[in-house]
């Protein structure tokens, strides 16, 4: 320990103000200490975080479908940035903790503001306690997944991920949207709208920490599966496109309700 923290001594600069990043990893089994960051991962994970920016300002202006759409993106740029540091080798402790930041103001804060300035406003304190209750249960979630790394089963996620609870969210607003005319208007008054929003945004929170096992579809790409699973998926697909919105939504209740069928499997 002694020295690692000379090392850290090396790298100190207090002549003036310096812009940089001391960390350190382990390379061919051995700890070392190591300045910079990895450039493509971060900026990827900078990427989700300004969609999530984008999308509590558009929620604050009533853009509601072009703050969905920006969830929708930084979900997407999440996934990318660990595959992107996995295949270049440039993972590191500063990408693991700003990725878990990013992911906390992505899809905890965004999604929330999103329902909230949807659908909650009215309720007033109730609204804002529900908003809430999905934003701190996405902090949790993410807390809980950094300190579990390595301890858990890599096939599983532990509770409902982040990223796929705020697509939860954002496709129920863009459903909502589109189907007002049956749906009926959601945000203008105090209805069974508005408290449906209310009950689902807690759901979702509650599912992030809960202890049920979701697939993690890790190892899928790595498997065969018969042919006719390919067939099945392209007329989910084709289903999906007929309305996206729908479509999305859809399958990510199918997927939360699968993991309390996994967490029945595993319990027998």
């Amino acid at each position: 320990m002694k020295k690692s923290d000379d090392h850290l001594n090396d790298f100190d600069d207090a002549g003036g103000i310096t812009f940089e990043v001391v960390e350190s990893e382990a390379i061919d089994g051995q700890r070392q200490v190591r300045k910079g960051v990895y450039l493509v991962p971060n900026l990827i994970t900078t990427a989700s975080m300004l969609c999530a920016f984008f999308s509590i300002v558009a929620s604050s202006e009533g853009a509601y479908y072009k703050a969905a759409l920006a969830i929708f993106l930084s979900a997407v740029l999440d996934g990318m940035d660990g595959r992107a540091a996995r295949i270049l080798n440039a993972q590191s402790p500063f990408g693991e903790q700003f990725d878990s930041l990013a992911d906390c103001i992505a899809f905890g804060l965004a999604p929330a503001m999103l329902v909230y300035q949807f659908a909650l406003h009215d309720l007033g304190r109730f609204g804002l306690a529900c908003a809430f209750v999905f934003t701190a249960c996405a902090a949790f979630r993410l807390a809980r997944f950094n300190v579990q790394i390595g301890e858990v089963d890599k096939k599983y996620f532990i509770g409902l991920a982040s990223p796929l609870a705020a697509i939860l969210l954002a496709s129920s607003v863009m459903v909502a949207i589109d189907h007002a005319d049956w749906l009926g208007s959601v945000g203008n008054n105090i209805g069974v709208a508005e408290f449906a929003f209310a009950a689902w945004v807690v759901i979702c929170g509650l599912l992030m920490v809960s202890n049920v096992k979701y697939y993690s579809f890790k190892e899928f790409d790595r498997q065969k599966v018969p042919f006719v699973a390919l067939i099945i998926g392209v007329l989910v697909m084709g289903a999906v496109l007929y309305d996206l919105p729908v479509g999305i939504l859809a399958i990510g209740i199918i997927y939360a309700l699968s993991g309390f069928v996994t967490t029945f499997k595993a319990k027998r």
